[in-house]
C-alpha cells in the first residue's frame, strides 16, 4: 500500500492541537502527530491510505488554530502501520486507572482499575494529557459526596472515560459520539473491558438527540473534545443537567480555558477546578441553582 504524508511546520501547541482534531475527523488520516525535528522546529505530520484531502485539512485548520496553513505532501515507504502505532505506547498508570493495549507485557498493579484499549481505533488511548485529566477527574468524583447514578461521556472516543465511569463508578454510562465509526469501537471495547451491561451508545450530533431528554438529567457529564464545541454546548449541558450536577470538560488548549469557563458561567455552571497539563487544560465545573 502506497501512504502518503502531510505536514507543515508549527508551534508545539498549534501541532498538538491539529493532530488531536485530525484523530477525531475519521477517514481523514491513518495517524496525526506532533514532533520536534532535528532542528528543534515543532511539525505536524498525517500519514493518509490515498491522496490527502487538503481542503478537509485547511478547514480543520481553519477551525481549530484560526487560520489556514500551506501543508506539504510526500510519499512514504511501506510498512507495518499497525506495530508502528504501538511503538513507544506503554501503558498508563494514572491514579486508581492502568490503561494498556493488548501488546502490553506489564503485569496489571492489583490495587488499579485495567482498562484495555488498542491504539489506532479512535481518538483517546489514555496517552494525551486530556484523557489522563479527564481519568483522574472521575476519580475525584468518585471519591466525592456526588455518587452519580446518570452519567453521559459526550463525545466518547475509544469509550475509555465511559468504561473508567462504569469501573469506578458502577453505574450506567450514556456514551454518544457524532461519528458511526466511533460509537462501534465503543462498543467492541465495552465488550473487551467486561462493561457492555452498563454503558449504552448512541450515534448523536450535538444535543437534539432524543436520548438525552431520555437519559437525563445528568449527575456527571464527561466532555473532551474541542474547545469550540465545548463553547456551543454549554446551554444544552446545562439543559440536561441539575442543580449539584458534576460537568468535566477537556480538549482545549490552556489559551482557550477562560472563553470555556466563561461561556459555562453563563449558564450557571461554575468553576470548582482548572488543571493544566503541559499546554492543556482539564475543567471542572458544577450546575448552580
Amino acid at each position: 500500500m502506497t501512504l502518503e504524508q502531510i505536514f507543515v511546520p508549527m508551534s508545539k501547541q498549534d501541532a498538538f492541537a491539529l493532530a488531536d482534531a485530525v484523530m477525531e475527523e475519521f477517514g481523514l488520516a491513518l495517524s496525526a502527530s506532533a514532533f520536534e525535528n532535528e532542528n528543534g522546529d515543532w511539525v505536524f505530520e498525517a500519514t493518509c491510505d490515498q491522496k490527502p484531502d487538503v481542503e478537509r485539512f485547511n478547514e480543520l485548520a481553519q477551525r481549530v488554530l484560526n487560520g489556514k496553513v500551506e501543508f506539504t505532501i510526500g510519499q512514504v515507504p511501506d510498512k507495518d502501520w499497525v506495530a508502528h502505532s504501538l511503538e513507544g505506547l506503554s501503558a498508563i498508570d494514572t491514579g486508581e486507572f492502568f490503561v494498556h493495549g493488548s501488546h502490553e507485557e506489564t503485569p496489571i498493579p492489583d490495587d488499579k482499575i485495567a482498562i484495555k484499549i488498542d491504539a489506532g481505533q479512535a481518538f483517546g488511548t489514555g496517552h494525551h494529557e486530556t484523557t489522563t485529566g479527564c481519568l483522574e477527574a472521575v476519580s475525584i468524583v468518585a471519591n466525592s459526596d456526588l455518587a452519580p447514578k446518570k452519567i453521559l461521556d459526550l463525545g466518547t472516543g475509544t469509550g475509555i472515560l465511559a468504561i473508567a465511569a462504569a469501573k469506578r463508578l458502577d453505574q450506567n454510562v450514556l456514551a454518544t459520539d457524532i461519528d458511526a465509526k466511533a460509537i462501534e469501537v465503543t462498543a467492541e471495547n465495552t465488550e473487551i473491558n467486561g462493561v457492555a451491561d452498563k454503558i449504552e451508545t448512541a450515534v448523536a450530533t450535538g444535543m437534539d438527540h432524543e436520548i438525552f431528554a431520555q437519559r437525563g438529567p445528568f449527575d456527571l457529564v464527561l466532555a473532551n473534545i474541542l474547545a469550540g464545541p465545548l463553547v456551543e454546548l454549554a446551554p444544552d449541558i446545562a439543559k440536561h443537567t441539575h442543580e449539584g450536577s458534576v460537568v468535566v470538560l477537556a480538549g482545549l488548549l490552556n489559551r482557550q480555558a477562560d472563553g470555556v469557563i466563561e461561556a459555562y458561567a453563563k449558564n450557571k455552571i461554575a468553576l470548582l477546578e482548572r488543571v493544566e497539563k503541559g499546554d492543556w487544560t482539564i475543567l471542572r465545573l458544577q450546575r448552580e441553582a
